[in-house]
């Protein structure tokens, strides 16, 4: 971790120096704990597309770093979630070795996939930290992984916060009911056991390194680090224009479009983001609860304000997001399995207002969303074979940038790997017959939209397959900004021209393909001033349609 905007410590003390090198030391640790997670999940969400988080808080549940392996949706509500694991187990209930876990939507991160496991961390039987880590499981029971349930009873198992592990001692009751509600027990219950193992070896490193410093709490680690933080979260919003800007975005919603809006007001020493104006709550499970919603408006505000400040309570404590009950900030009971839809356009609806704000400075829209799909496979009717339950993770581009083109099959704002076709196709029978960029799909402009895929996926012989389609940007492109032109629309089809829905589950038989044609980014600035040079290597990496060359 460099200094640059953390204050001046440029000049410090042999006493700030050490607190610097031990705050690297505290990044190392939770680094650490998350490769245990990648390397130790037995989902290949998590274990090859990094769909997780880490981190460590002090005893006050404030966290004070977090591990760069991981998404924004994760880590900003895992932030908020300590909190409630604080709240709902009393200090005198904790003990060495316990590990508390949830995915509660409310309480956790958004929805009933996502895995929250807090433990405490105790040195000479003082609590000096917590460490916490989510990940996001391949099935939880219910309906599946999709939008059609009607409330959140319908979506799976719910795990009220409770213990996981008591000194020690795994609750084999919590493993039972799990084995009894998912579709995939092993995967679901080794998972399990790996968010455990991640909190137990950031836990040991903690010990290790306090111990070899001669550190008996992180209270003064944790006031170096917040009051760097603070210091320099003040200056960059004090740089910022001051008032009030709003922006508002249409998606393509369930059957009906789907209307976010959002005002950002830039004060003195803080900024505030309100909903209000989105859409009411959909009766399918496309409802965002609002602690995913925040996560993903902080890390939007993060990425112009002080993207090159750390991540912790401190710098997230400059932002503060309300709305009323709405989409973006539903509540119980209504479904929000795919909470992520409307969660990752959060970032493009914050920074369309911040544009206006900061003209000139701020990227186009985006593919957004994640066109995440879950398939059900299974054999014919007549044919032997093998059920399985696949989950990938797909990328469309990323809006064009002042100055730069968007990136191409980029997961903006998740930040999200892509997962590795022999991965994929390893966890079910099924043929992933193409994955390439699909040209003409980036929005043309003085700098290009990033471009989306074309994915093309097959069952097995002897195999058909229901999936769970969790895709927008199909009826509402990306839109492009500063004069540059909209990217290209997704598109859900048969390999015959059946077209298929965006979101919901539907069949593929034996015999098909399902194809899907993901969005591109919007692009930037006027065409006509794009570079003769950015024409001719756009042709030559085949980045164009046949018409546009």
């Amino acid at each position: 971790m460099n200094d640059q905007g953390m204050g001046k410590s440029g000049n410090g003390s042999i006493a700030e120096i050490r607190m610097q090198v031990m705050w690297n030391r505290l990044i190392s640790v939770v680094e650490e704990q998350a490769l245990t997670l990648l390397r130790t999940a037995f989902s290949t969400s998590v274990r090859e597309s990094g769909d997780l988080s880490a981190g460590v808080f002090d005893p006050r549940g404030q966290m004070l770093a977090q591990a760069v392996t991981g998404t924004p949706g994760h880590v900003n509500t895992m932030a908020e979630a300590v909190l409630h694991f604080m709240n709902e187990i009393p200090r005198e209930e904790m003990f060495e070795g316990d590990t508390y876990v949830t995915n509660d939507p409310w309480k956790g991160t958004g929805h009933l996939h996502d895995i929250t496991m807090v433990s405490p961390s105790f040195l000479n039987g003082e609590l000096v930290a917590f460490f916490a880590c989510t990940a996001h499981v391949v099935d939880v029971g219910g309906r599946g992984f999709g939008a059609d349930a009607k409330s959140v009873y319908e979506e799976g198992i719910q795990i009220p916060i409770m213990k996981f592990a008591e000194k020690g001692r795994v609750n084999m009751d919590v493993v039972r009911l799990l084995r009894a509600n998912v579709r995939e027990p092993n995967q679901v219950v080794g998972d399990f056991y790996s968010l455990a193992a991640c909190n137990e070896v950031g836990h040991r490193r903690l010990v290790d390194m306090m111990r070899e410093v001669g550190l008996a709490s992180l209270d003064d680690l944790g006031a170096f680090i917040f009051s760097r933080t603070r210091e320099a979260m003040l200056e960059r919003i004090a740089a910022l224009p001051k008032g009030s800007w709003s922006n508002d975005l249409t998606t393509d919603g369930y059957d009906d479009p789907v209307r976010l809006a959002a005002t950002v007001s830039i004060r003195d020493d803080h900024v505030e983001v309100d909903f209000t104006g989105t859409d009411p709550m959909s009766r399918w499970g496309i409802n965002c609860p609002i602690i995913y919603s925040k996560a993903y408006a902080c890390y939007a505000l993060k990425c112009v304000v002080a993207p090159d400040i750390p991540n912790n309570s401190a710098s997230l404590a400059f932002f503060t997001v309300s709305s009323p009950v709405n989409i973006l900030n539903a509540v119980r009971p209504a479904p929000v399995a795919l909470r992520h839809i409307f969660g990752h356009m959060v970032p493009d609806l914050v920074l369309g207002a911040l544009a206006k704000a900061l003209p000139g400075k701020i990227q186009a829209e985006g593919a957004g969303a994640l066109w995440n799909i879950h398939i059900s496979v299974r054999p014919t009717m007549l044919g032997e074979g093998r059920r399985a339950e696949v989950l990938m993770f797909n990328s469309g581009g990323m809006g064009a940038r002042p100055g730069l083109d968007g990136l191409s099959a980029t997961a903006f704002p998740s930040g999200v790997h892509t997962m590795p076709i022999e991965a994929t196709e390893h966890t079910g029978p099924i043929v992933i017959w193409r994955k390439e960029l699909r040209p003409g799909s980036g929005g043309d402009g003085e700098f290009r939209g990033g471009l989306g895929q074309i994915i093309e996926i097959a069952p097995l012989e002897g195999h058909e397959f229901d999936f769970s389609a969790m895709f927008d940007r199909v009826n509402h492109a990306a839109r492009g900004r500063n004069g540059g032109e909209d990217g290209g629309a997704g598109v859900v089809r048969l390999d015959d021209g059946t077209r298929m829905r965006p979101k919901g589950w539907q069949h593929v038989p034996a015999g098909r393909r399902l194809i899907m044609e993901l969005p591109g980014g919007g692009g930037y600035g006027d065409p006509a001033r794009r570079s003769a040079d950015s024409r001719a290597e756009d042709e030559t990496r085949g980045y164009l349609m046949e018409n546009d060359r």
